[in-house]
């Protein structure tokens, strides 16, 4: 095996292993649970954000008995949130709006305040 065959595995086999590290770091902050199911808003008002945080651009607002076609759970450790990923159909104006609204007002449970999933290690 040649000097340059033995740098190039290296080379290859840090670029994985950093691919690898930085992947679990971008994950860090949050933790998904998958699911998938109908449901209905629970609040008087809630805003749908495009990220599982407070601080992300905020799509739309959905209102109290609006439908919810639900499909993933995202855990916002910095904050010590809930979220719940999916898309509302507004009664009012028929608009479907898709994103992340908060776990409490969006629940499968139907009911304010909902049992939370486990918080993910």
């Amino acid at each position: 095996m040649t000097i340059h065959s033995r740098l190039r595995r290296a080379l290859a086999a840090s670029s994985i292993g950093l691919a690898v590290a930085a992947g679990g770091l971008a994950s860090a902050s949050t933790a998904h649970a998958y699911d998938t199911g109908h449901t209905t808003i629970s609040c008087k008002a809630v805003k749908v954000h495009k990220d599982p945080s407070k601080k992300s651009a905020v799509v739309g607002i959905a209102y109290r008995h609006d439908k919810v076609a639900y499909n993933q759970f995202a855990y916002k450790r910095a904050e010590k949130t809930w979220y719940t990923r999916g898309a509302v159909t507004r009664k009012s104006d028929g608009k479907k709006i898709r994103g992340y609204m908060i776990y409490d007002c969006a629940n499968p449970y139907e009911s304010n305040p909902a049992p939370k999933p486990p918080i993910p290690k």
